[in-house]
This record gives structure tokens, C-alpha cells and sequence, in this order.
């Protein structure tokens, strides 16, 4: 198993849900996360002191796939994402499942 993790422009997010959804992967997590570059993104002023912000807002998406969907759920995120988006890949060692495992069972290995 992999998880896909991707950071998105926010607008992003729904045309990949949608693909996703379509293509048979129901459960995608999603965050709120910023991104820092380099240029100011908001300039402005507070009791005459200058404040710039270095954050642009993201969405994070996490995707748990095995390892034949990962090239799927990668082209659906970089078709749909735009030129800021940085997508990578992590294997999974073990999962727990909460609706299926027990205390007394093992859990799930990759």
C-alpha cells in the first residue's frame, strides 16, 4: 500500500474529488495547509508598520491506494491541479482498519 499525498490549489480540489469518486475511490482526507514562496503575497499596513505575508493557501489531499492505483490517482491530481502543486508518494507499512480490527486481531501488513 502507498499513500498519495498532494498539495493543490483549494479550486482544485472538487474536479479531483469528482475523478476520483468516479474512478472508485471514495475516502480522500483533506486539509487546509499554506504554502511559503519566496514574493509577498499580501502586502499591508497596521498602526503604520509594514506586514507582508509569504503564505499562499493550499488544500492538502491524502489518498491510501495499493500499489496498482498509484499512477491513477497521481495523473488525476496533476490533470486537474495546476502549475504549484507537488505531489508525492509514501509507502504504507501497516494499516488498522478501526471497523474491522479488533484489539485482539494483528493488524493489516502491507
Amino acid at each position: 500500500m502507498k499513500v498519495v499525498v498532494a498539495y493543490i490549489e483549494r479550486e482544485a480540489f472538487e474536479p479531483i474529488r469528482e475523478e476520483l469518486l468516479e474512478s472508485g475511490f471514495p475516502s480522500l482526507s483533506v486539509l487546509d495547509a499554506s504554502g511559503s514562496i519566496p514574493e509577498a503575497t499580501v502586502s499591508t499596513s497596521y498602526r503604520g508598520a509594514a506586514i507582508e505575508s509569504h503564505s499562499r493557501p493550499k488544500a492538502r489531499v491524502e489518498c491510501v491506494v495499493g500499489d496498482e492505483h498509484v499512477s491513477t490517482v497521481m495523473g488525476t491530481v496533476l490533470k486537474h491541479s495546476g502549475e504549484r502543486t507537488f505531489v508525492f508518494v509514501l509507502p504504507v507499512e501497516q494499516a488498522y482498519p478501526t471497523e474491522t480490527v479488533t484489539a485482539a486481531e494483528e493488524a493489516v501488513q502491507a
